[in-house]
């Protein structure tokens, strides 16, 4: 079977199709054929050796996103043939998920939405989960005031959607004009480019998507966290009792289903801005570094 490899680090070309052995699942492991996957920056930073001693030995299997067609469900329930989601720690696992056929642990599968496509739905594990996770952690509830750093991006858009269908009161820090109509489109109350521009201890809680470090709009006792593991730790707010982490996503199917509800019912909008054939990788990966993405770039099998 065919796999996306890398034997070293470097730029796109590095990026290669193998042949593989087909996997066998475990105990407790779902076999599932690929129809699609996605770019995520982890992907990009494993490519490139950024993760460093994190990373799984080489030669590796890219891919953190699978959406596909279930072809041994085991002992989990799910039947052949169904439609489903999952979302691979690879740097933890050293299991990719950019192949024709992955296994992957029961409990990190999820029913796909039945509203959008496999290719649609390739863009929501690994965002949607460190979205869903992170506002788990910040405990946002209804009414509350929510700051979202980068409320634009893959992270941040789906974010932003998740807080306001929990009935959060959010407000948006963009990185450039043309994201100001995605967020208030999508629910947020006030959206600016200019960080200066945010009232200070004024929310409840911020969810920072790339290391902004707005502290001074988190009022006291309220909650910050970052997803940015390369900007570093947030600073340190105890003076002021407030709680901060960087937040890094886990495995969760449980979570995959609660997102696969909110896209059903209409609350969870997903963006694809490209889709590129296996053969293209490289290509998919040189668009990835362009920037500038209105969703996220997929990758069809």
């Amino acid at each position: 079977m065919r796999a996306i490899q890398i034997d070293r680090f470097g730029t796109p070309d590095v990026l290669g199709i193998a042949d593989v052995p087909e996997p066998e699942p475990g105990a407790g492991e779902v076999l599932i054929r690929t129809v699609a996957t996605s770019i995520n920056p982890v992907d990009d930073k494993t490519r490139e050796g950024a993760i460093g001693e994190g990373t799984p030995p080489l030669p590796m299997t890219l891919g953190w996103d699978l959406a596909g067609i279930v072809v041994d469900g085991g002992t989990s329930g799910l039947r052949a043939g169904e439609r489903v989601i999952a979302m691979s720690h690879q740097l933890n696992s050293g299991r990719g998920t950019w192949a024709d056929l992955v296994t992957i642990p029961a409990q990190a599968v999820a029913t796909a939405p039945r509203s959008v496509s496999l290719v649609e739905a390739a863009t929501l594990p690994l965002p949607g989960l460190t979205a869903w996770q992170t506002l788990d952690w910040l405990a946002v509830e209804a009414g509350e005031r929510l700051l979202i750093a980068g409320a634009a991006g893959a992270v941040g858009g789906l974010a932003l959607q998740i807080a306001r269908a929990r009935g959060a009161k959010v407000d948006a820090l963009v990185s450039r004009d043309v994201q100001v109509a995605f967020a208030r489109d999508n629910g947020a109350d006030f959206v600016t480019t200019d960080r200066r521009a945010l009232e200070e201890r004024t929310y409840d809680a911020v969810f920072d998507t790339f290391g902004a470090f707005v502290t001074k709009a988190v009022t006291d006792g309220g909650r910050y966290a970052s997803i940015a593991t390369q900007a570093g730790p947030v600073p340190d707010l105890s003076s002021r009792g407030v709680r901060t982490t960087v937040n890094q996503v886990r495995e969760d199917g449980t979570g995959l289903h609660e997102l696969t509800k909110l896209v059903d019912s209409g609350s969870l909008q997903l963006r694809v801005h490209s889709t590129f054939g296996l053969q293209e990788i490289q290509a998919a990966h040189e668009r990835f570094l362009q920037g500038s993405l209105t969703g996220k770039i997929t990758v069809v099998f």
